[in-house]
């Protein structure tokens, strides 16, 4: 039986609130604050001059590009964990879409923020953890055979997607682990990351997207 207008009514408004307390969370740049706390000067002059943990990582400090990677991951998680807890699955997935979309376009940045890799994973690691550790493995995986970060991430974003919809009509064992909501939201919040590496997909259709260890000017 369909919801009734009144219900859809009294959803709205949770949702909003999610999705703005998932984009405030997420709008935190952390490899800016921990570029500066080290000492290593601001991000946005480095490399590509994103804040991620992968242009972090052209400053030399390994130390600080991991722990860029595991705040921007964790805010995700924190995100969909915490709505999740106080309004349901809905709530959960709201604030992760938030959580993406803050940290790709902070308001205190002027809206230039990093590409959502991380923050990514820390959702599909807290909507539905098989997911996210399928995320993460073929992310590997994908480094080791092609040793480019950026089509790495892509295609294992673009096939934790695909198993999010496998899942998701799967018999019911497969129902556990995701469902048609969450599937379109994986769908779009990865949709987002291929549209924020639109530089990067034009440099491997030209053959000239640096490898895992050279470095990048631009």
């Amino acid at each position: 039986m369909p919801a009734s207008p009144y219900a859809i009514a009294a959803v709205w408004p949770w949702l909003l609130a999610a999705l703005a307390f998932g984009y405030v969370l997420g709008s935190i740049p952390f490899g800016l604050i921990f570029t500066r706390l080290a000492g290593a000067g601001d991000i946005r002059q480095v490399g590509s001059g994103n804040i991620g943990a992968t242009n972090v990582l052209r400053t030399g400090r390994k130390g600080i590009a991991a722990a860029t990677l595991l705040a921007d991951a964790a805010k995700g998680a924190v995100a969909v964990l915490a709505a999740g807890a106080m309004a349901g699955e809905p709530a959960s997935l709201a604030a992760g879409l938030g959580a993406v979309l803050g940290h790709c376009f902070p308001v205190w940045l002027r809206f230039k923020g990093g590409k959502g890799v991380a923050t990514t994973l820390g959702c599909l690691a807290a909507w539905s953890w098989p997911l996210g550790i399928a995320a993460c493995l073929l992310w590997l995986l994908l480094a080791v055979l092609f040793r480019i970060s950026s089509l790495s991430a892509l295609l294992g974003l673009a096939l934790t997607a695909a198993l999010a919809w496998l899942l998701a009509i799967a018999p019911p064992w497969g129902h556990a682990l995701s469902s048609l909501p969450l599937a379109v939201v994986v769908t779009i919040t990865v949709a987002l990351v291929w549209a924020m590496h639109h530089q990067n997909i034009a440099r491997l259709l030209a053959g000239t997207e640096p490898r895992i260890g050279q470095s990048k000017k631009t």
